[in-house]
């Protein structure tokens, strides 16, 4: 193994420099320092440039596989991330020019045997793509990676034992020796990584314009269409949080997206599932990401169009390249225009959003049994991506509001566009301590939600799994959002005994009468052998209610609120 060192202020460990980039050769003998060279960006693609021509001159071998460690961020916003040069990372773009400087692109025979990210959120299509011609396999994962990463002495024993296996017996040996050592340090629960056989994703890639094409014109022959898909993609399962506290990374899985798309696109979805069974030739995930299949693809969770931007120079699809410009902006480019013709479209009819309604303090009425309904009439079912609630407990008395986070806990109707309140007078808490919540996943077995905290006086967020099957909340670990830069963070960091954990929620003042609201710490626990995560009762008081609307652009729109006071037990709902 030819290692190149770099990107980090600091090593866990007493070998290795933060002061310039160093070359290693690992082997039977152990660990050599072969020469030191001068600090560069890891972000930089001559940097990496130099060290693939550096391994393969002077380390030939009949078969190559590159790793490449630590940070990363998807199809947008790449991998390794340089903490010495302003989070500087690796585009999709850049890995290409890269590797194509130094090994002859050939779709028939590949150079390379694997090529293997042990980061964050790098099994994309795009990234796929991006190596097609390039490797014959890619080793990656769809979701964020825990801290402990690859298992290198699992995989790299096994091939000591035997140097003949084939690339792809390595490939799926990664995968079980990454689970199993997930395994010896309990991090498996949202683990996934896969196996790609980058010879089978032209016709992948195939499938997956189709599905796009038929998206479109479904969206021209019915705009609506763009809203219903939206709402099948918020319940895809997705990656890298997609949240405001956690960050956008804007991935879904690919599988699960065309599954729950079958009934909208018959044709296409399917040839996009047949597709992605050829091509995945082994995967490996944890029980909170059953839907994994392997392969992820853009989905834009937050309507961001500069993300969107970045996207389409990465993306190999026209179809949802065009497909997404539509529906995020309701118009196309003259390329995009140009496609259309030659699909025998030529006009682009206008999108039904929030901006088309005036549904901003959407009125609330209260029922004989004191459920609060809010009724927007059958046009939701065509405008409104989500809907889910914002809830608060109020203390006239201190004169402030917090923000007890947001759920999905509603009774929908969505036919009718009937929406009613399903409080029960419970929440979240962390050791009796009430959370702030954001709901990141629902599914049928589970739900994923993140929770603001100080751990130990840094910014985190608590992940936490509700699980259906055994009707408990289960805590994952702590990670840190993602940067400015777009880099994810690795380490799920694990509560340990005495850590000290401080809840954030969000408050405004109520005399003053303003919307803003800032981050406020509440309570102030210590971590023990029994710290768990359960509902609890909210107790008398004072709690306020809004629903919040959201369409497929990432327009939202907030009700009147409901107040529900809380009174030895007995809920009484008014709106004001």
């Amino acid at each position: 193994m030819v290692i190149q060192t770099g990107g980090a202020r600091a090593w866990q460990n007493d070998t290795v420099s933060s002061d310039n980039m160093q070359r290693y050769l690992y082997d039977s003998e152990g660990l050599k320092l072969l020469e030191e060279i001068p600090a560069a960006s890891m972000g930089d693609p001559g940097t990496l440039e130099d060290f693939l021509r550096f391994a393969k001159e002077n380390y030939p071998a009949k078969h190559t596989m590159v790793n490449l460690w630590n940070h990363g961020g998807g199809s947008v916003y790449g991998v390794a991330f340089d903490e010495q040069y302003a989070m500087d990372s690796l585009t999709l773009g850049e890995l290409r020019q890269a590797f194509s400087a130094v090994f002859k692109e050939n779709p028939e025979n590949q150079p390379l045997d694997i090529i293997g990210f042990d980061a964050c959120l790098m099994a994309t299509l795009d990234t796929a793509y991006t190596f097609s011609d390039l490797a014959k396999y890619m080793v990656a994962s769809e979701e964020l990676e825990p801290g402990n990463g690859w298992l290198y002495s699992g995989f790299v024993g096994a091939l000591a034992d035997n140097p003949l296996m084939t690339p792809v017996e390595l490939a799926k040996t990664i995968c079980d020796t990454y689970l199993e050592g997930c395994e010896l340090v309990g991090t498996q629960d949202m683990i996934t990584l896969s196996a790609i056989n980058l010879s089978k994703i032209s016709q992948m890639l195939e499938a997956y314009d189709l599905f796009g094409q038929e998206a479109l014109t479904a969206a021209l022959d019915n705009p609506s269409f763009f809203t219903h898909f939206s709402r099948i993609a918020g319940n895809v399962e997705n990656y890298g949080g997609n949240t405001k506290e956690q960050g956008y990374f804007n991935l879904a899985d690919l599988g699960h997206l065309a599954r729950s798309s079958a009934e909208l696109l018959p044709e296409s979805s399917r040839q996009v599932l047949s597709a992605l069974e050829d091509c995945v030739e082994y995967k490996v995930n944890g029980k909170y990401r059953q839907e994994s299949t392997g392969l992820s693809c853009y989905y834009s969770y937050n309507g961001d169009l500069e993300d969107f931007e970045a996207y389409t120079q990465v993306s190999p699809s026209e179809g949802f390249k065009y497909f997404y410009q539509y529906g995020l902006t309701g118009d196309l480019s003259q390329e995009g225009l140009d496609y259309l013709a030659e699909l025998d479209y030529t006009e682009v009819p206008e999108l039904f959003t929030l901006k088309s309604v005036n549904w901003n303090d959407a009125p609330i009425t209260v029922d004989e049994n004191g459920v609060a309904i809010l009724n927007l009439g059958p046009e939701a079912y065509d405008i409104l991506s989500s809907i889910t609630f914002q809830l608060f407990y109020a203390d006239p008395v201190e004169d402030i509001m917090l923000c007890l986070g947001t759920d999905n806990d509603i009774i929908a109707d969505w036919d009718k566009g009937v929406f009613k309140d399903n409080f029960r007078g419970v929440w979240g808490s962390l050791d009796g301590a009430l959370c702030y919540m954001e709901i990141v996943y629902e599914g049928e077995d589970y739900n994923i939600y993140s929770i603001p905290i100080w751990l130990n006086g840094e910014d985190y967020n608590l992940i936490v799994t509700y699980d259906f099957n055994i009707g408990e909340y289960i805590i994952q670990g702590a990670r840190k959002d993602a940067s400015f830069s777009g880099a994810a963070d690795k380490n799920l960091r694990y509560l340990v005994e005495g850590d000290e954990i401080t809840t954030i929620h969000y408050a405004n003042i109520l005399s003053e009468d303003s919307d803003e609201l800032i981050p406020v710490p509440i309570d102030t626990i210590k971590v023990t052998p029994e710290t768990a995560f359960a509902e609890i009762e909210l107790g008398d008081g004072l709690f306020i209610m809004i629903f919040e609307m959201k369409d497929a652009q990432g327009n939202v729109a907030y009700s009147v609120p409901v107040t529900f006071e809380t009174i030895d037990r007995e809920i009484y709902t008014r709106v004001e």
